[in-house]
């Protein structure tokens, strides 16, 4: 679609163009999206259908004002991998999969807490106790934790995974429209095609899959080792939850952090969040690569993304679809993730240099360093164990690296961070993935 004035309501395009506009943004959360359960373990058509649901009740929530869809978070994979790793055969842990949806669960709780002191209190006062200083080597410590994983996944098959990262890269860079847009599926179906020429994947079963049926649910426990694990994960996406909105804002031309109000697109990624983790589905978070959406088709009527998001409902309840998404190679997986994890670090780094944290200053430097040696050095030897009562409490490298890196920023003298509520940061140049 080409023009040169935004669209804010649809209803000036007609039905087949809207409905094509709508499926398009699914197309675009798509690839990144399903590429987190299969990364976990957890139910792919559970996925989409939380992630169309979450959507539904962030618009809800945010008055229908946010142009935005809620797809898979890649910030929790550390989590799910710290808390439920995957068997050597490549098959989930489910043993241990609903007590990872448990802390993430709590994680969303962490949002609607935080919700409720801006709310309160004012978005200056609460983001004083987490600037990018803390968050930025934070996300840097994530990518670097899921690395080796990524090695592991590509030795399986090489080729196939080299064909998944060359594929994502080239498209990345040199792709137009669309295509540059969805660089992981793109890269996920070439080499898909070539696993296939290879031998790599088995369709036995595909026959017996329905063509409708309902997601399956994998019902949520709660372990005081998994919470603490994974809880302090929601420090790092609720910051990047702000700068999607910011990027948004100055997409659109509106700050949505003023209206409808920050706390109210918190509220909106913690409770669906909450409720996509009680039923076996990955945290939910706003996507990136529907931003780009926006920009490329400047058609802004939020009312889009409420159709891509009954699209993704309507696709959660064909099950030969998930079968197919499930067969992709463990090599493709890991081809993927090669660039995707080194990504997420490289997110982290543009998140401090983006907010030009000055690391000529004693107490930046040291902060840094307190949460990447405690992060990657505490990862290393399977975190801290600890007994309380007649419970055992294990603290993850991130959750340790999380909690020094927040009492250092308090204690030390000189934070002069302060966060900017009154106006849009710049939209990001760069093609990036969601955290």
């Amino acid at each position: 679609m080409n023009h040169n004035e935004p669209i804010n309501d649809v209803r000036t395009l007609g039905t087949a163009k809207t409905l094509i506009l709508g499926l398009q943004h699914t197309f675009a959360m798509f690839g990144a999206t399903v590429l987190v359960p299969i990364l976990t373990g957890l139910p792919i058509s559970t996925t989409l259908l939380m992630a169309g649901i979450g959507t539904l009740i962030f618009h809800l929530l945010t008055k229908g004002q946010v142009p935005a869809f809620l797809g898979s978070s890649f910030a929790f994979l550390g989590g799910y991998a710290a808390v439920a790793p995957m068997l050597e055969d490549g098959s989930p842990n489910v043993e241990m999969l609903p007590y990872a949806c448990g802390g993430v669960f709590c994680a969303g709780l962490v949002y609607l807490v935080m919700a409720g002191l801006i709310k309160g209190f004012g978005a200056k006062r609460v983001m004083r106790f987490f600037p990018p200083v803390v968050t930025g080597p934070i996300i840097i410590a994530i990518g670097l934790i899921l690395a080796p994983s990524a090695i592991n996944n590509c030795a399986t098959n090489w080729p196939v995974a080299l064909v998944a990262l060359v594929t994502v890269i080239v498209f990345n860079i040199w792709g137009k429209g669309m295509s540059k847009i969805i660089p992981i599926l793109i890269g996920i179906a070439v080499s898909y095609v070539v696993a296939i020429i290879m031998g790599e994947v088995s369709f036995e079963g595909f026959q017996d899959a329905k063509i409708i049926g309902l997601p399956p649910f994998v019902l949520m426990k709660f372990d005081v080792s998994a919470i603490i694990t994974i809880m302090p994960i929601a420090l790092a996406t609720m910051m990047e939850h702000i700068g999607d909105i910011s990027a948004i804002g100055a997409t659109t031309g509106k700050n949505y952090i003023a209206n409808p109000g920050l706390h109210r697109t918190l509220l909106g990624d913690g409770v669906a969040t909450c409720i996509a983790a009680a039923v076996g589905a990955p945290a939910n978070t706003t996507y990136g690569e529907n931003t780009g959406v926006l920009a490329l088709t400047k058609v802004y009527d939020p009312r889009i993304m409420r159709i891509a998001a009954i699209f993704a409902i309507l696709l959660s309840c064909i099950p030969k679809v998930a079968f197919i998404i499930e067969s992709i190679p463990t090599a493709t997986i890991g081809g993927i993730s090669f660039i995707l994890y080194g990504m997420i670090s490289a997110i982290g780094i543009r998140n401090v240099v983006e907010n030009q944290v000055d690391f000529t200053k004693s107490r930046n430097t040291i902060i840094a360093a307190l949460i990447l040696v405690c992060a990657l050095g505490f990862n290393s030897i399977g975190g801290i164990s600890f007994p309380i009562g007649n419970a055992t409490i294990t603290l993850s490298g991130l959750a340790i690296a999380s909690i020094v890196g927040i009492l250092a920023n308090a204690i030390l003298p000189g934070n002069d961070y302060e966060f900017k509520e009154d106006t849009a940061e710049q939209e990001n140049k760069f093609q990036t993935y969601k955290l």
